[in-house]
């Protein structure tokens, strides 16, 4: 198995809850990755083009996106994403507690890398979170950064 790369990772979910949980099982799999919170589409879309307050915002080496939020949601972001030339590179990994076909077809017609249901069970939430960090921190090459 490769050597863990840091990784800096957008996560886009307008669900404390699952932004905690999200965060508490990357750090205990991995304490070197950066999370990024973004609330809904409209604050991940300032954060990648490091606006205001994000003027400084690192590029994310991955985008997990939500699809349900108020404001923006994850189909428009992830439209917006892939007809931005600066940004259509970022894998995007959509995970949402959807599991509608219509939803999983949607997405990877607008161009998403992954799709994931999101457990109802923590250990199985757990498992999939590894299973992300193993495939996206070790085993990918990601894009340069532009």
């Amino acid at each position: 198995m490769d050597s863990p790369r840091a990784l800096e990772v957008l996560l886009v979910d307008d669900n404390r809850a699952d932004v905690d949980l999200f965060c508490r099982a990357l750090r205990d799999i991995n304490g070197s990755h950066r999370v990024h919170i973004a609330e809904d589409g409209v604050a991940a879309l300032r954060f990648l083009r490091r606006e205001g307050e994000f003027s400084k915002a690192p590029r994310p080496d991955i985008i997990v996106l939500d699809l349900n939020m108020p404001r923006m949601d994850g189909r428009e972001v992830l439209d917006i994403l892939r007809h931005d030339p600066r940004l259509s590179l970022i894998p995007v990994i959509v995970m949402t507690s959807s599991r509608a076909p219509s939803d999983v077809t949607d997405t990877y017609q607008l161009g998403a890398n992954s799709y994931l249901a999101k457990p109802m069970e923590l250990d199985e939430y757990c498992d999939l979170i590894r299973t992300v960090e193993e495939f996206w921190g070790r085993r990918v090459v990601l894009p340069p950064s532009q």
